[in-house]
């Protein structure tokens, strides 16, 4: 399907691995002109190379830059002026126990996983309100409404996440600009493969047989029994950048493999 996006131009941060390179990818795929976020300078001009090599009628470019630091912020504004797309996946996490997150913590996870996606969003959502074409996703997690108790400081991020993005689609009313939210659940990225691969060592399992063994253990109340592929969320990441998904609209959409409980 033809998701109607080529020539269109797209910030995805944190694109160099994981959900983020997916979407980029999956972006690219659709002939849009996708710009590489992250602070390695090295692993984005790697991750555009690719890209370029793949997808050799878009024009893949580096914007390295650590988009919390707000003067590297501006200095990426300044280069990068006008955008159609904007993807907020940067983001931290780790396991922490509530008594261990002080304000220091806090702090740190609010200026990373929101601060710095508002920041970006302020700058560039005026700008396709003026076109009457954009769109903003930001990526959170099915752990903003369905919180586990073992990331509190991340848990608070993703649910603000849900709150800003409706607040910001509250200023497109009436234009095609849309701002909304894709809630992953558990997803395969590199990091999460390496864990996987190092709770089980044992050199006889498949990583198939790993994975299931993990979410039988850990994960029982997901649906699908697997982690979820990055490539899974950057397709849909791509439908609710295209012309197709305008009725989305300060939306929390959920790919999250049937974590989280519908209550009717």
């Amino acid at each position: 399907m033809d998701m109607g996006l080529k020539n269109k131009t797209a910030l995805v941060t944190g694109s160099t691995k994981g959900i983020g390179k997916a979407i980029a990818i999956e972006l690219a795929k659709e002939g849009v002109h996708v710009l590489i976020n992250g602070r390695n300078e090295e692993e984005a001009e790697r991750t555009v190379n690719e890209i370029k090599s793949a997808f050799p009628d878009t024009f893949p470019q580096n914007a390295a830059a650590d988009i919390v630091d707000i003067r590297q912020r501006e200095a990426l504004f300044k280069k990068h002026p006008q955008i159609d797309i904007l993807v907020n996946n940067m983001g931290i996490y780790e396991l922490m126990q509530y008594e261990d997150v002080d304000d220091e913590v806090w702090e740190k996870y609010f200026r990373t996983n929101v601060l710095a996606a508002n920041g970006l969003s302020k700058f560039y959502l005026p700008k396709m309100l003026k076109s009457d074409f954009g769109r903003i996703i930001f990526i959170a997690s099915e752990e903003a409404m369905m919180p586990s108790g073992q990331m509190p400081q991340y848990c608070m991020t993703k649910s603000m996440l849900l709150s800003l993005s409706k607040s910001l689609s509250k200023l497109t009313i009436g234009t095609e600009v849309t701002v909304n939210t894709i809630m992953p659940g558990p997803t395969l990225s590199e990091n999460v493969k390496q864990i996987i691969e190092g709770m089980y060592p044992d050199e006889g399992m498949t990583f198939s047989e790993k994975e299931k063994k993990f979410m039988t253990t850990n994960l029982p109340q997901s649906e699908i029994q697997r982690f979820i592929k990055p490539i899974e969320i950057g397709r849909l990441a791509a439908f609710v950048c295209s012309p197709y998904a305008s009725a989305f609209k300060g939306s929390p959409i959920r790919m999250d493999g049937g974590m989280v409980p519908t209550i009717f």
